[in-house]
């Protein structure tokens, strides 16, 4: 395969992995394919097998069957060209705690080697450390270490990103920092993949998601196609509740309509969620909430992942 060539290829795809440690499969058959510019979630809950497969993916454990390639390149046996354009860490980065932020960027930049050691400004400034670039890591927070890892992939300039965990054990600050930043680098291009056992972090980041339970994918595909119906729960908080209420009751499609204090609740398709809301701002109602319930999703993922595993998959084209 030429270089051109693999330019074109996804940037990962896995075939069969498969990992024992012993009498114990930690990974199970699995598939995964991200495409460019997805925000790739690997959601699961702790234990389910996710840091080993990622740690495949990248090379640092040799599976016992099946095949990864990232953007066409195999990292059992093509390394280091098969992390070219690829960064990222498994589990918590680590660094020389007695050195500042910038030195600990320079000898990983030394190390990177190309033009890594131009970078180290840039990307201070992507993960907004600069102001602290020169006090010791051992004094910075969790999420500012998260963020100091982050800076050390990025100084390879990657096309493709892969995280494992970006948020565990940080406080709600760290925690909405790193979400911030991940959804810039993917505004700007990058593909990311992030593992994490919080559904809510994947359904905030996330544009596709791969669900493992017990080491077997049990759902790959888009995250709103998961747990798909073609009518949802909603809850409307109008400007003014009788006036709505009105509106509403003259709508055909509603199921369920029932007034919760100042709130409407009702059961609706998509589509007549829509038609419902172009008729209350024709009747001078406002809108200041219109949310459709999330349980039916959390249902489906907590059935997934403690039910019995059995493989649904939606993916990209070949």
């Amino acid at each position: 395969m030429s270089g051109r060539d693999r330019v074109t290829e996804v940037p990962v795809r896995a075939r069969g992995l498969l990992k024992r440690y012993g009498p114990i499969v930690a990974v199970d058959d699995v598939d995964l394919t991200v495409g460019e510019g997805d925000i790739y979630g690997f959601l699961g809950p702790n234990g389910a097998g996710k840091t080993t497969a990622m740690r495949m993916l990248l090379g640092l454990v040799r599976p016992d069957a099946g095949s990864a390639r990232l953007f066409g390149r195999d990292p059992q046996h093509e390394l280091p060209a098969a992390l070219d354009g690829v960064a990222g860490f498994v589990e918590t980065p680590t660094f020389y705690p007695y050195l500042s932020g910038r030195k600990n960027l320079e000898l990983f930049a030394a190390f990177d080697g190309g033009d890594a050691p131009s970078r180290i400004e840039q990307v201070l400034e992507i993960v907004e450390l600069r102001e602290r670039a020169r006090d010791k890591v051992g004094g910075y927070s969790q999420g500012m270490r998260q963020r100091l890892g982050i800076a050390v992939s990025l100084l390879r300039n990657p096309r493709l990103l892969i995280v494992d965990e970006p948020t565990n054990g940080l406080d709600p600050a760290g925690i909405r920092d790193i979400r911030e930043l991940l959804k810039r680098l993917a505004e700007q291009g990058m593909t990311v993949v992030l593992s994490s056992h919080l559904l809510a972090e994947v359904q905030e980041l996330c544009t596709r998601v791969a669900i493992i339970r017990s080491g077997s994918i049990v759902y790959e595909g888009r995250l709103d196609r998961l747990a798909a119906n073609p009518e949802t729960s909603y809850r409307l908080r109008p400007s003014d509740a009788a006036q709505a209420w009105n509106v509403c009751n003259q709508q055909s499609g509603l199921r369920n309509l029932r007034r919760v204090g100042d709130e409407l609740v009702f059961i609706a398709a998509e589509r007549t969620v829509v038609e419902l809301s172009r008729a209350l701002v024709a009747a001078g109602v406002g809108i200041a909430a219109l949310i459709p319930d999330s349980t039916a999703l959390e249902r489906t993922f907590f059935e997934l992942t403690e039910g019995s595993p059995g493989q649904t998959t939606e993916r990209v084209p070949e």
